[in-house]
């Protein structure tokens, strides 16, 4: 709903891809807007989400349909969500967020009882890394698989996600 004082539109972020099986939850800060318009998690293009997964889990996720990729994501213990599931932004950078209304972090153990960690992709969504860490968990926070994240290079970003994936028991 817009307030008087403000006409930009609430935008609502995307249900969580969250099993009872999920052992590593990787958690964004707000869909961008190729993502919302989708209703896909990481659906703009030159995200490099769906690479860096799919090469680290020796998946072929960028050339699988959504459905399937997250079905994949499922059966392998990795689950999305987003910090914010709500907020006023124009355009899709993080730094245009406003107005943001968090997500039930705290669920996070209910929803998925076989969680062992948290990452954060990003320094937006590590913000709120206060809430994870309140899960009693290994929480990192993880390069930004955001294309506005140009100073790391893809083969940086899949080590430090590789090692992740590794510590949560999800790859070797």
């Amino acid at each position: 709903m817009n307030s008087p004082s403000d006409p930009r539109p609430r935008l609502v972020g995307l249900p969580p891809v969250i099993a009872r099986g999920t052992r590593l939850v990787a958690l964004g800060s707000f869909p961008g807007v190729a993502s919302l318009q989708a209703g896909q998690y990481y659906a703009h293009p030159r995200n490099q989400f769906w690479p860096l997964v799919g090469s680290i889990l020796g998946e072929p996720l960028p050339q699988l349909p959504y459905v399937e990729r997250v079905a994949r994501l499922r059966e392998r213990g990795v689950g999305l969500w987003d910090v914010y599931a709500a907020c006023r932004r124009e355009g899709s950078l993080d730094s245009a967020i406003e107005a943001a209304e968090l997500n039930d972090l705290a669920s996070l153990k209910r929803r998925a009882p076989g969680l062992v960690a948290v990452a954060h992709n990003g320094g937006e969504s590590a913000r709120h890394r206060r809430h994870t860490e309140a899960l009693g968990l290994p929480v990192w926070q993880l390069p930004s698989s955001s294309p506005a994240n140009a100073s790391w290079s893809f083969e940086r970003k899949r080590q430090a996600w590789q090692q992740v994936f590794a510590a949560a028991g999800l790859v070797r």
